[in-house]
């Protein structure tokens, strides 16, 4: 005979898995017709790279055009990451010369990696390992994080991939702008917001991204 018992069993079998149009948490966004409204929200009025300066910064990480060392192929890009600073090498024999900040102690991940993405005002989703690390501060975006002016990788992004491989290291745009100059990211190199403005319109995706040793790494090595 069959039992209540057999056609519960039965039913769970069949149907125990919820359909994930109905039960997944919506995917982050980025609203497109947000996106100049946020452009105008993070940049100074009158803004000139070389001078503006509201977020009170030394005044060397401010945007200058600087000689490049010869031999660098054009477009690249190089982060000194004991001076903090980010070169864009430009076919004048010059770069544009960025402050930028690095990561946290052990984070930060020296190498050659390939800008394969760029993405205006990007969504972001913290890493397992980033969860897994500082949870208190992670575990509440496993489900990622909308685009806007407080997102953490603010309004622009550059994704370093090693080969066809996503490192999830970025050089990114950054609401903290204070942060310039130290050591505070999960990984990525980070921009004040008005500056990786200007760099991402002259990064083609292709170019190679060069993160130079941080202080720990020359230490170790002379």
């Amino acid at each position: 005979m069959l039992t209540r018992r057999h056609f519960t069993i039965t039913a769970a079998a069949l149907f125990s898995q919820p359909i994930a149009s109905t039960m997944a948490s919506a995917r982050p966004t980025s609203d497109k017709s947000n996106w100049d409204a946020w452009d105008a929200r993070i940049t100074p009025a009158n803004y000139d790279p070389a001078t503006s300066n509201p977020w009170g910064l030394h005044r060397r990480f401010l945007p200058q055009r600087v000689e490049a060392r010869s031999g660098l192929k054009v477009g690249d890009v190089h982060v000194d990451a004991v001076a903090r600073y980010l070169y864009h090498i430009d076919a004048e024999g010059t770069a544009m010369r960025y402050g930028v900040a690095i990561a946290k102690g052990n984070l930060y991940e020296p190498g050659v990696y390939t800008i394969k993405r760029k993405t205006k005002w990007p969504t972001w989703t913290p890493t397992a390992a980033m969860i897994e690390r500082e949870p208190d501060q992670y575990k509440q975006f496993e489900e990622g994080m909308n685009a806007g002016p407080s997102n953490p990788l603010g309004s622009r992004a550059l994704y370093l991939f090693v080969g066809n491989r996503d490192t999830y290291l970025r050089i990114h745009g950054s609401p903290n702008p204070r942060s310039i100059g130290g050591r505070a990211s999960s990984g990525c190199v980070r921009m004040v917001m008005a500056h990786i403005n200007g760099l991402y319109d002259n990064v083609s995706t292709g170019v190679s991204a060069h993160l130079h040793p941080a202080e720990e790494h020359m230490t170790a090595s002379s």
